[in-house]
């Protein structure tokens, strides 16, 4: 069984258009959400690191849709790592649907693109990948 990092969410009138059905930007949001949870969570040095002159750049997001979610459902959205490279990283997110007798719907599927970065705004340059955050990451990787 595949490791993952699991944000819950339960979703709420405010994230559905006027169908009812989740705006799609929301989903984007959870892949926000669930990587700050995790740096909260599983790697506090990284967010002490933000805080000085760390800075994760996303650089690409995708989700690819399955099935209609609404308000009030359950969601277990599951990072994992896709890829570790020297200044990059990318994480695969998993939306599933769960619920009492319901089972367990994949709904969507997502990845992100990240880069670390250091410097100034002016002048910003890639740096490694923070060794906390490679093992921080280490126990979900794909």
């Amino acid at each position: 069984m595949d490791k993952y990092f699991e944000y819950r969410h339960t979703v709420g009138f405010e994230e559905t258009n006027l169908v009812g059905n989740v705006y799609y930007v929301n989903y984007l949001r959870w892949q926000g959400r669930c990587r700050e949870i995790f740096l909260k969570e599983c790697a506090p040095e990284v967010l002490a690191d933000l805080q000085d002159d760390l800075k994760l750049f996303t650089l690409k997001v995708d989700c690819e849709f399955f099935a209609e979610i609404t308000a009030f459902d359950e969601l277990s959205i599951r990072m994992r790592l896709i890829e570790l490279a020297q200044t990059q990283l990318e994480f695969g997110f998993d939306y599933v649907r769960v619920g009492p007798g319901d089972g367990e719907l994949l709904v969507a599927r997502g990845r992100q693109r990240v880069a670390c970065m250091r410097g100034p705004n002016t002048r910003t340059v890639p740096s490694r990948v923070p060794p906390a955050l490679v093992g921080a990451l280490e126990p979900y990787a794909a």
